[in-house]
């Protein structure tokens, strides 16, 4: 295992740890409305892009796993209201925070699919008395207290570069990048395009953006893939179609290279058969959990995060350690883990 991997692995293995450990609320701690001393209940509504997307749903995991962690260590209910809405729609996202701050509800943790939609929104909810953290896809002109996520515009670059590598410095490429208004996607193709600028040989076809399904990013490649047959490579910005099956018979690896972000359970059989050498693991397990512990210390504890911008790493997956993060997979909760994976040696 490279020592970047084992850093990576390190930082997580940190920060599980640090959740793992939540201890009871000193008793001077000064609670919310939503906290009272006698042992009041703390919701925090968790809002996603949508409901179909499986990180949103991986990040609805880790919130809800520390949230009942806080409950059982610091005997202050705490729960979470689950408000995503079924398919991205910042409109509804903002009806969604404005119903969150009607329900009571003690913060909000919200993932921007249109930042310039829902800053208002924030700004009201906010000026309610509502904390707003945002996770994922920031909307960084707004009233939120903190931002929990990767570097985007790194993220980008950083994908790009697996795939140059990939690629031997040369061919044409297409960047699949979901949602065009969604701000953290802007960025990541912006690094994406800056990298590529860096090497003579890397010529890009197109970026080409599509509703965030797997189906629909999954069509979207094939569709991309007849109309332009001189694409040797692709820089996934996301990893919505690898939550698929169907790349795995309709990619050809030794025709075309791809480098992707995210690494759930269902990504991870690209690795293994090498039709997705490398993908860049975002936490999003982490997404949730860290997110609700930093809401719970400032709407508790009126405690702020260190800093605004709380930033996440990625971690480096390949076939040399995938069975470790199998495994890291497998502690977050995860069930559908292959087990063929989490045999595989460190």
């Amino acid at each position: 295992m490279s020592m970047r991997v084992a850093r990576d692995m390190a930082t997580l293995a940190v920060i599980g740890a640090w959740l793992a450990g939540c201890s009871k609320s000193g008793a001077d701690a000064k609670p919310s409305s939503s906290a009272t001393a006698g042992g009041g209940k703390i919701v925090i509504a968790v809002i996603g892009k949508s409901s179909t997307n499986p990180v949103f749903l991986a990040a609805r995991t880790g919130a809800e796993a520390v949230a009942k962690q806080l409950s059982d260590s610091t005997k202050v209910p705490v729960e979470i209201a689950w408000l995503t809405p079924p398919a991205e729609d910042a409109e509804v996202q903002a009806q969604r925070v404005r119903q969150a701050v009607n329900d009571g509800d003690a913060g909000i943790l919200l993932s921007a699919s249109d930042a310039s939609k829902l800053t208002g929104a924030i700004n009201d909810a906010v000026d309610r008395g509502v904390p707003v953290m945002m996770f994922d896809s920031d909307a960084p002109a707004s009233k939120r207290f903190a931002f929990y996520g990767v570097d985007d515009a790194k993220t980008g670059a950083s994908t790009m570069a697996e795939l140059v590598k990939l690629m031997d410095g040369k061919g044409r490429v297409a960047i699949l990048a979901g949602n065009q208004n969604a701000p953290n996607l802007q960025n990541r193709v912006k690094g994406a395009k800056e990298e590529a600028a860096k090497y003579p040989g890397i010529g890009i076809v197109g970026v080409f953006n599509h509703i965030e399904t797997p189906q629909d990013a999954a069509a979207e490649v094939i569709r991309v893939n007849n109309a332009y047959p001189d694409i040797t490579g692709w820089a996934f910005i996301g990893g919505w179609p690898l939550f698929t099956q169907t790349l795995l018979t309709d990619l050809n690896p030794a025709r075309q290279k791809v480098a992707s972000v995210d690494a759930l359970p269902e990504q991870l059989a690209y690795v293994e058969k090498g039709v997705v050498p490398v993908l860049l693991a975002q936490s999003v397990y982490l997404w949730g959990s860290v997110g609700v512990k930093t809401l719970y210390d400032k709407i508790h504890d009126k405690k702020d995060p260190v800093t605004k911008i709380m930033p996440m790493e990625l971690v480096r997956v390949t076939k040399a350690n995938l069975g470790e993060y199998a495994r890291q997979l497998q502690t977050w909760g995860f069930t559908n883990v292959n087990p063929d994976y989490l045999k595989l040696p460190k």
